[in-house]
């Protein structure tokens, strides 16, 4: 029995480290959305496939789902980093994009939330080391005599803020955080990301 001809089909070109780099990047962009609609146990299929990328490609950026988690984590700290270094940055601002990352990444609210926890594994540890970079770049700009700027205050509120964002949709939780903040006094920019 013979096989039937298949069309002349070419598969794309291998675009090289820059199309793994945009794989990586639209892998993570996926991951914080599907984990914000779906929760940290979505599956990692519906990460690839809102990534427009096979399981192959997931694999191979990340072995398992905590691989993700933490890809989409150290995102989420690199982009405050970046705003708050940003000179054009008020703290209000930075405090945006920082809200941002609370009402769009269900990750990430886990992540501020880590201090209260008393175990130190090493995603524990990592967590922890990422808090602490959010602290840092959160207090680059945060203006002498701020309501923040005693010693806990400002990570403290933080996690109030956080605590507060939670909800089924962006939106509410864009809702939720904005009230939480208004009921602190304190001032926050545009909620967005931060875009270099």
């Amino acid at each position: 029995m013979s096989q039937p001809l298949l069309p002349d089909v070419r598969r794309p070109a291998n675009g090289g480290p820059k199309a793994a780099a945009r794989n990586r990047a639209a892998l993570i962009a996926a991951a914080r959305e599907i984990y914000a609609a779906q929760g940290l146990d979505a599956p990692l299929s519906a990460i690839a496939r809102r990534a427009g990328v096979g399981q192959g490609v997931l694999y191979r950026h990340f072995p398992d789902r905590d691989a993700v988690a933490t890809a989409v984590l150290e995102e989420n700290v690199r982009q405050i980093e970046q705003a708050a270094g940003a000179e054009d940055m008020l703290f209000a601002d930075v405090l945006g994009v920082l809200t941002w990352h609370l009402t769009e990444s269900a990750a990430f609210l886990g992540l501020l939330h880590v201090r209260a926890s008393v175990a130190r594994s090493g995603a524990l540890a990592h967590a922890l080391t990422l808090s602490d970079r959010v602290e840092r770049a959160l207090r680059e700009r945060l203006p002498e005599g701020h309501r923040l700027s005693e010693q806990n205050d400002l990570m403290l509120a933080v996690a109030m803020v956080s605590g507060a964002a939670g909800g089924p949709t962006r939106e509410v939780r864009e809702r939720r955080a904005a009230a939480a903040w208004g009921l602190l006094g304190v001032e926050v920019g545009p909620v967005r990301p931060f875009e270099v």
